[in-house]
Parts: C-alpha cells; sequence; structure tokens
C-alpha cells in the first residue's frame, strides 16, 4: 500500500514592521503591557508608540524604568501600574518622579503592587481567575496606598485550623502585551535565554502580543531547541525583527547594557526641556530604529559588544 508522504504543516507568517505592529495593536486608550527584567527591555517598541503620538495608556511594567519614563514624558500615559520605578542602579526617572509628587506638567495615576503581587495579578489574568490569593502582604502597608489589593475569607482552614483572611489582588488582562527577545521563527514561537521574568504568563493574559526579536530565525532553530522557547506561535499575533531593540539594556549574547547611557539619563530627565529636546531628537526626530542606531555610531554600538559564551549542545535523542 502506497504511504503518501505527509504535506509539511504551513505556519503562518507574522512577521511585520515595528510601525505596522504598533498602528495595529496599539489604540488611544489601551492596557499596555510592556515585560522583561533587567535585559531584553522593549525600547524600541516604547519609542514607535511615542512616534505615532498614542494617548491615555494605561502601561503595566513591573520594574519601570527609562523607557517608562520616555512613554510619560512622550505624553502616551495615563496611569501607571508597576512594582518598582527607577533608573536601575544608576539614578533616578525625573519625568516619573514630576508627574507622582507635583502634578507637573500633568499628574499621573499610580498604582503600586509588590512583585509578587504583579506576578500574581499576571497569573489570575493568565489562568482567567477572578483573583490570586498571596500571603506577602501581611504586614506590609502597600494595601494602605492600593484598594485593588483586598481580603477574603479562605474556604479552607489556616495553619492553625482557624478561618483565614488572605490577600488577594485583581487579574491583569492586557490590551496588548509587548516583549523583547533574542529570536523567534516568523510563526512566533519566541526563544529566551539568561534573565527571564514574567513575560510568557504576561503575553497569556493578555488580548494581543507582539514580539520583538533580535533575528527570525529559520523554524528548524527553534525546534532544535524546543525547551528555550517561553512564548508559543499560539499566542503571538506579531513578530518584528528589530536588532538593538533593547538599548540602552542588554541582550543576551548580542550586547551588553549600556551603563554610560543609564548615568547620562539621570541628568536628561530632571530637565523638562533637556529630556523634551532630547525625544525630539532622538525619538520624534527619527524615522525608525535603525536611525535611531545610526544616529547612535557604530563605535557607540561596537563598545557594546559583547564575546563568545556558548551553552553545550544536549542530545535529545530520536527513534532508530
Amino acid at each position: 500500500m502506497h504511504n503518501p508522504v505527509a504535506e509539511p504543516v504551513r505556519r503562518p507568517d507574522k512577521t511585520t514592521t515595528m510601525r505596522e505592529a504598533i498602528a495595529a495593536h496599539v489604540t488611544d486608550g489601551a492596557t499596555v503591557a510592556l515585560e522583561g527584567f533587567t535585559h531584553l527591555i522593549p525600547t524600541a517598541a516604547g519609542h514607535e508608540i511615542i512616534r505615532q503620538g498614542r494617548r491615555d495608556l494605561t502601561v503595566a511594567r513591573m520594574t519601570a524604568d527609562i523607557v517608562t519614563d520616555q512613554l510619560i514624558a512622550g505624553g502616551c500615559v495615563r496611569k501607571l501600574v508597576s512594582s518598582f520605578v527607577g533608573n536601575s542602579t544608576a539614578g533616578s526617572l525625573g519625568e516619573l518622579r514630576r508627574r507622582i509628587e507635583t502634578g507637573q506638567p500633568e499628574p499621573l495615576e499610580y498604582e503600586e503592587y509588590s512583585h509578587y503581587g504583579m506576578i500574581c495579578r499576571y497569573l489570575a489574568g493568565a489562568q482567567r481567575l477572578p483573583f490570586y490569593p498571596l500571603r506577602s502582604y501581611a504586614g506590609s502597608d502597600v494595601p494602605s496606598v492600593n484598594p485593588g489589593i483586598r481580603k477574603v475569607t479562605s474556604p479552607y482552614p489556616g495553619p492553625d485550623g482557624e478561618p483565614e483572611q488572605i490577600y488577594v489582588v485583581p487579574p491583569l488582562n492586557p490590551d496588548v502585551t509587548i516583549i523583547h527577545a533574542q529570536r523567534a521563527d516568523r510563526a512566533g514561537n519566541t526563544q529566551i535565554w539568561g534573565l527571564t521574568g514574567i513575560q510568557a504568563e504576561a503575553a497569556y493574559a493578555a488580548r494581543k502580543v507582539i514580539v520583538v526579536v533580535e533575528e527570525v530565525v529559520a523554524d528548524e532553530v527553534i525546534r532544535s531547541d524546543p525547551n528555550r522557547t517561553v512564548v508559543p506561535a499560539h499566542a503571538v499575533d506579531a513578530v518584528v525583527e528589530c536588532p538593538r531593540g533593547a538599548h540602552p539594556a542588554f541582550a543576551q549574547g548580542y550586547y551588553d547594557r549600556d551603563g554610560d547611557f543609564y548615568r547620562g539619563w539621570s541628568h536628561i530627565s530632571k530637565d523638562p526641556e533637556r529630556l523634551q529636546r532630547w525625544l525630539d531628537e532622538w525619538v520624534r526626530g527619527t524615522a525608525d530604529h535603525a536611525e535611531y542606531l545610526a544616529k547612535l555610531g557604530t563605535e557607540a554600538q561596537q563598545r557594546l559588544s559583547v564575546g563568545e559564551a556558548w551553552s553545550e549542545p544536549v542530545n535529545y535523542g530520536r527513534r532508530q
């Protein structure tokens, strides 16, 4: 009996430009999650949101940093949901502080959680749960500044056998989650190595997902190392290839953190006029991230180059 050769599975091609991805999936008034911890920060995507003049966004970012400060200064953000704010190890975020401390030039609504509280919100969102319980707010004053953190009576006895009051947080379901990663195939199977954060949960919690990557690779590359796939294709709506799209953050294995930029940002952002001039020159005045990198210059990019540190291959095995 003749056994016909199976036709190869045709995967959808979700690759697009940054401009098209933001235009299609980020709308005024949307809740936008921008996740990536320490490295793989979706900076280029944030810049494109500023270029397109989006307004009244609720931005969810566990570690609100420079790209958040830039989005706020760009007039894009009405509300920030976060568990940390700062210019990591290098100073402060001038625009964010002005908005919260003085309400100038406009007040910023700020909703604060702990890191684990934000994780639980994404977990509840990803699992479509009404809330997520956690014990870590006991003794904390965070619930006193956030009425969204509430207590419920557990249906089960506590450790002492008595009824237990436990804190819960609501689900977070962004309209769109944007993450940066090292690589993906054209269908959206996305691989990350090095520090991983809450990217998978933030993606599953969202209605739409944009993945920005250092490089789009062949399906065979992804299939050869499946355990690095953090976000699978079925959760992804758009794939954008954008080399060095996390600058000034780093991408493990591709380029280093730009410490000079981080140290300089505190001086830029503390002066509102200087900050707006920077945005006009580096973001609004550039057509895309390629122009931003050209302006940054070859020498600066080479300075951030990294050496090789290969991971040892593993043998998955196959039937004989």
